[in-house]
């Protein structure tokens, strides 16, 4: 199915490509539609911006595409990759496979984060805050994909600079990565986690419970 839409994407942009003179750089990232597949590894892999450049030459333009993919398995694990080639496909399968390469794990507290987290990528500027269940995932387009794909259901976040989709997806993963568990910290500090205790019965009860027994 991915593959097919794919195909049609080139063609779309194959036909546009003698309309459209005149210009160096032509973005495709609103235009294209958001890909997403499954390999056999039980990874997802999501195509989130697609944006295509031309270069004059003697005989004409040459143009380049490049693509931006999330691949995640759901479940605490996400990477990024951005791919560059000739064709589109060519692009988006270089993306998935440096996005492949470079998964890593993120902090998970049930179905959300364990707390507030805050992270810059050049302009683009993210803020996460946990939520409770059944709020699910507030967030634009880009943070949605890397977000999902990390396996968060409920969360808040805003975007606070720059909509680049390649610096806001950074961005996210970025603040992704700086989540840590308690337990986590209280290891790395070599501290036990106390135990909460149970509340002792005090002194005025145990004269209210007399009284009561007296009666």
């Amino acid at each position: 199915m991915a593959e097919n839409k794919i195909l049609d994407l080139e063609e779309r942009i194959g036909k546009g490509r003698a309309s459209r003179r005149g210009r160096g750089v032509d973005e495709l990232g609103e235009a294209a539609p958001l890909l997403e597949s499954k390999g056999a590894d039980e990874l997802t892999e999501k195509v989130i911006f697609i944006n295509r450049t031309a270069k004059v030459v003697k005989g004409g333009r040459r143009f380049h595409f490049s693509a931006l993919v999330i691949v995640g398995d759901k479940n605490g694990r996400v990477g990024i990759g951005f791919g560059k080639a000739g064709e589109v496909s060519d692009a988006i399968k270089k993306g998935g496979e440096i996005a492949r390469r470079n998964m890593v794990r993120i902090a998970l507290r049930d179905r959300t984060i364990p707390h507030e987290v805050y992270s810059r990528y050049d302009g683009a500027e993210i803020l996460m805050k946990p939520a409770s269940p059944g709020t699910g995932v507030i967030a634009g387009k880009t943070p949605r994909a890397v977000i999902e794909l990390a396996g968060i259901k409920d969360v808040l976040s805003k975007s606070l600079g720059s909509n680049n989709p390649v610096n806001l997806a950074k961005a996210t993963l970025e603040a992704l990565k700086k989540l840590r568990l308690r337990e986590e910290i209280y290891q790395a500090r070599g501290k036990e986690i106390k135990k909460p205790q149970e509340p002792q019965p005090t002194a005025q009860a145990g004269q209210d419970q007399n009284t009561e027994a007296g009666k």
